[in-house]
């Protein structure tokens, strides 16, 4: 999924061709946007991501299935976040951390990314099936129960992870080059595999949540109740921002393969690719500092706890009574529309 990457550099130097063929014009750009904003985007997800599982802790329940959801979520996109100070490095210094933290960080970042989409089309599931069947909505969730979906989600992506940490490797440049090393895949074979897999992933994902919100709008535009409208426009706010981040990003990936293929020979569409690749990347990695503000803008109740916990904390002086949070009572959101939106 060329996570670190310095554009064309983080292709390991025995299989592309094209990159000698086509000289990369996009180094200093890279390098000086990518520093940047790689800083900027985790100093955000570190400080709003943290605020959200403080919310979360103090004044929620967890015993609400979503608010599990959203916590773990949370947990990918601060893991996620730890990357990007990282790869920033790289492209400055390229790779210094020997074999071992090549395959990790790779790993980290697929685990991260499939976790993810696990959790927001399983999210998704959950709403619909709290709309549509309503019936559904009145289980209470027991923590075992909540307990084994988390499990099941992080294994299965430690498991999707697997095949990116073993093939990749580190690739010392040649003695004539200038260059500094990478961390790549050890064959084109493995790289498209890769590629391919979590194109799937995304596109499967997104044809079960699409499925679901149109099954969930039907519901709703049919019924008078109001009661699930806040989760749902939550939910759907988050879902489309994790495609728009993603979308773009995940298809330069797919039309690169398709120049590694050799099915396009163009050093034109080369430069092109190379420049879309670093923009659509950098918006995608950004993803992971976006959830917070959304919970601001879109989560009422979000919005009333954190300001709460800013009073609380001396950051904040507004004493305005109608903000004040709801007691947090343990046994109190065993209903979805408790979540903290």
């Amino acid at each position: 999924m060329e996570p670190s990457g310095i554009p064309e550099s983080t292709t390991p130097y025995d299989y592309d061709s094209q990159s000698l063929l086509c000289e990369t014009q996009t180094f200093t750009f890279a390098t000086f946007n990518t520093t940047i904003l790689y800083c900027l985007v985790f100093f955000l997800s570190l400080v709003g991501n943290s605020l959200v599982l403080w919310v979360l802790v103090k004044y929620e329940s967890l015993e609400s299935l979503t608010n599990v959801f959203i916590l773990n979520l949370c947990l990918s996109d601060l893991v996620f976040s730890f990357l990007l100070p990282l790869w920033a490095l790289v492209y400055h210094w390229g790779w210094v951390l020997g074999d071992f933290f090549c395959k990790l960080s790779n790993m980290i970042f697929s685990i991260s990314l499939s976790s993810s989409i696990f959790f927001l089309t399983i999210m998704t599931i959950h709403r619909y099936l709290s709309v549509v069947s309503p019936l559904s909505s009145l289980r209470v969730y027991t923590l075992q129960c909540r307990v084994l979906m988390t499990t099941a989600v992080w294994a299965v992506s430690i498991l999707s992870s697997i095949p990116d940490a073993i093939f990749h490797k580190v690739f010392d440049p040649p003695e004539y080059s200038s260059e500094p090393s990478k961390c790549d895949y050890s064959e084109l074979k493995w790289y498209l595999a890769s590629v391919y897999q979590h194109v799937v992933f995304f596109l499967l994902s997104m044809a079960i949540i699409l499925f679901c919100y149109v099954e969930i709008l039907r519901t709703l535009f049919r019924s008078r109740s109001k009661r699930h409208h806040r989760t749902v426009r939550l939910i759907l706010t988050i879902v489309l921002a994790h495609f728009i981040s993603w979308a773009p990003y995940n298809l330069i990936l797919f039309l690169q393969t398709l120049l590694k293929l050799k099915i396009i020979q163009s050093c034109k569409i080369y430069w092109q690719l190379d420049y879309a690749l670093l923009i659509c990347r950098d918006f995608a990695f950004s993803h992971c500092c976006f959830n917070p503000v959304l919970y601001v803008f879109v989560g009422v109740k979000f919005r009333r706890h954190l300001k709460s916990l800013l009073r609380h904390s001396g950051l904040c002086r507004s004493q305005a009574p109608s903000l004040s949070p709801l007691p947090h009572s343990p046994g109190a959101f065993h209903s979805e529309g408790a979540s903290f939106y």
